[in-house]
């Protein structure tokens, strides 16, 4: 499975097996966290064989069932730790996708459970990412138009709108979809796209674009366009 199809392919799952994950896996996700924490700044931890923090009360509310293994998503306290978290904490949810595997974003529904991660001075969490082998592959939920959320049209490049349509497919807190791209021209030889969060009362907004930009530089295929 490609990226690509993992973007198409994943829901948001809550209720797991009672299946452990195999060593093989474990290497991939272990590699990769390390790589992602390097270059994203972050102290994102896999927990495994787990289960108390999803079994509080806010777990129940949040309808989550089995989670033995998930990911501890921290950094350093600063005014874009949400959008890099969201930003490389999808790619673990995608890589995961591809390797078989269900995941959940999760922003209130868990416990933090003493020892069970480690914090560095001035870190923070951020959020939870649930992990594991889901007792189904979830469902699709309504997404919003490309033009609601971006100026795309038939004069904008195709590679601009097949950006935009991944981003629509990404995970957001309760498919809130507050974001929007748009199409600035070319300046020096590279196309310029400006991404915005929206605003929303329940937050999570930033999250929400990091997640979405990914997506977007996924289904644009790395085009030759910068972020302003």
């Amino acid at each position: 499975m490609t990226i690509q199809e993992a973007i198409e392919a994943r829901h948001s799952v809550r209720a797991y097996k009672e299946q452990p994950l195999t060593e093989d896996i474990v290497k991939v996700l272990q590699e990769k966290i390390a790589e992602l924490n390097h270059e994203g700044h972050l102290h994102i931890q896999l927990i495994m064989n787990e289960p108390k923090a999803f079994l509080g009360t806010l777990a129940k509310y949040g309808k989550f069932r089995g989670v033995t293994n998930y990911l501890v998503v921290a950094g350093q306290k600063a005014a874009d730790l949400d959008e890099r978290v969201g930003y490389y904490g999808e790619q673990l949810v995608l890589l995961a996708q591809t390797l078989g595997l269900n995941t959940c974003w999760v922003g209130l529904s868990y416990s933090k459970v003493p020892g069970t991660y480690v914090l560095e001075e001035g870190e923070k969490i951020a959020c939870y990412i649930a992990l594991g082998y889901g007792v189904t592959q979830g469902v699709g939920h309504k997404i919003k138009k490309v033009q609601q959320v971006s100026n795309a049209n038939d004069t904008t490049p195709s590679w601009f709108r097949k950006g935009v349509e991944a981003a629509l497919l990404a995970p957001t807190a309760v498919n809130q979809q507050k974001f929007s791209f748009e199409y600035i021209g070319m300046e020096n030889g590279r196309h310029l796209v400006h991404a915005k969060k929206g605003f929303s009362l329940i937050g999570y907004t930033h999250m929400d674009l990091g997640i979405a930009k990914y997506h977007f530089e996924v289904g644009a295929n790395k085009e030759n366009f910068e972020w302003v």
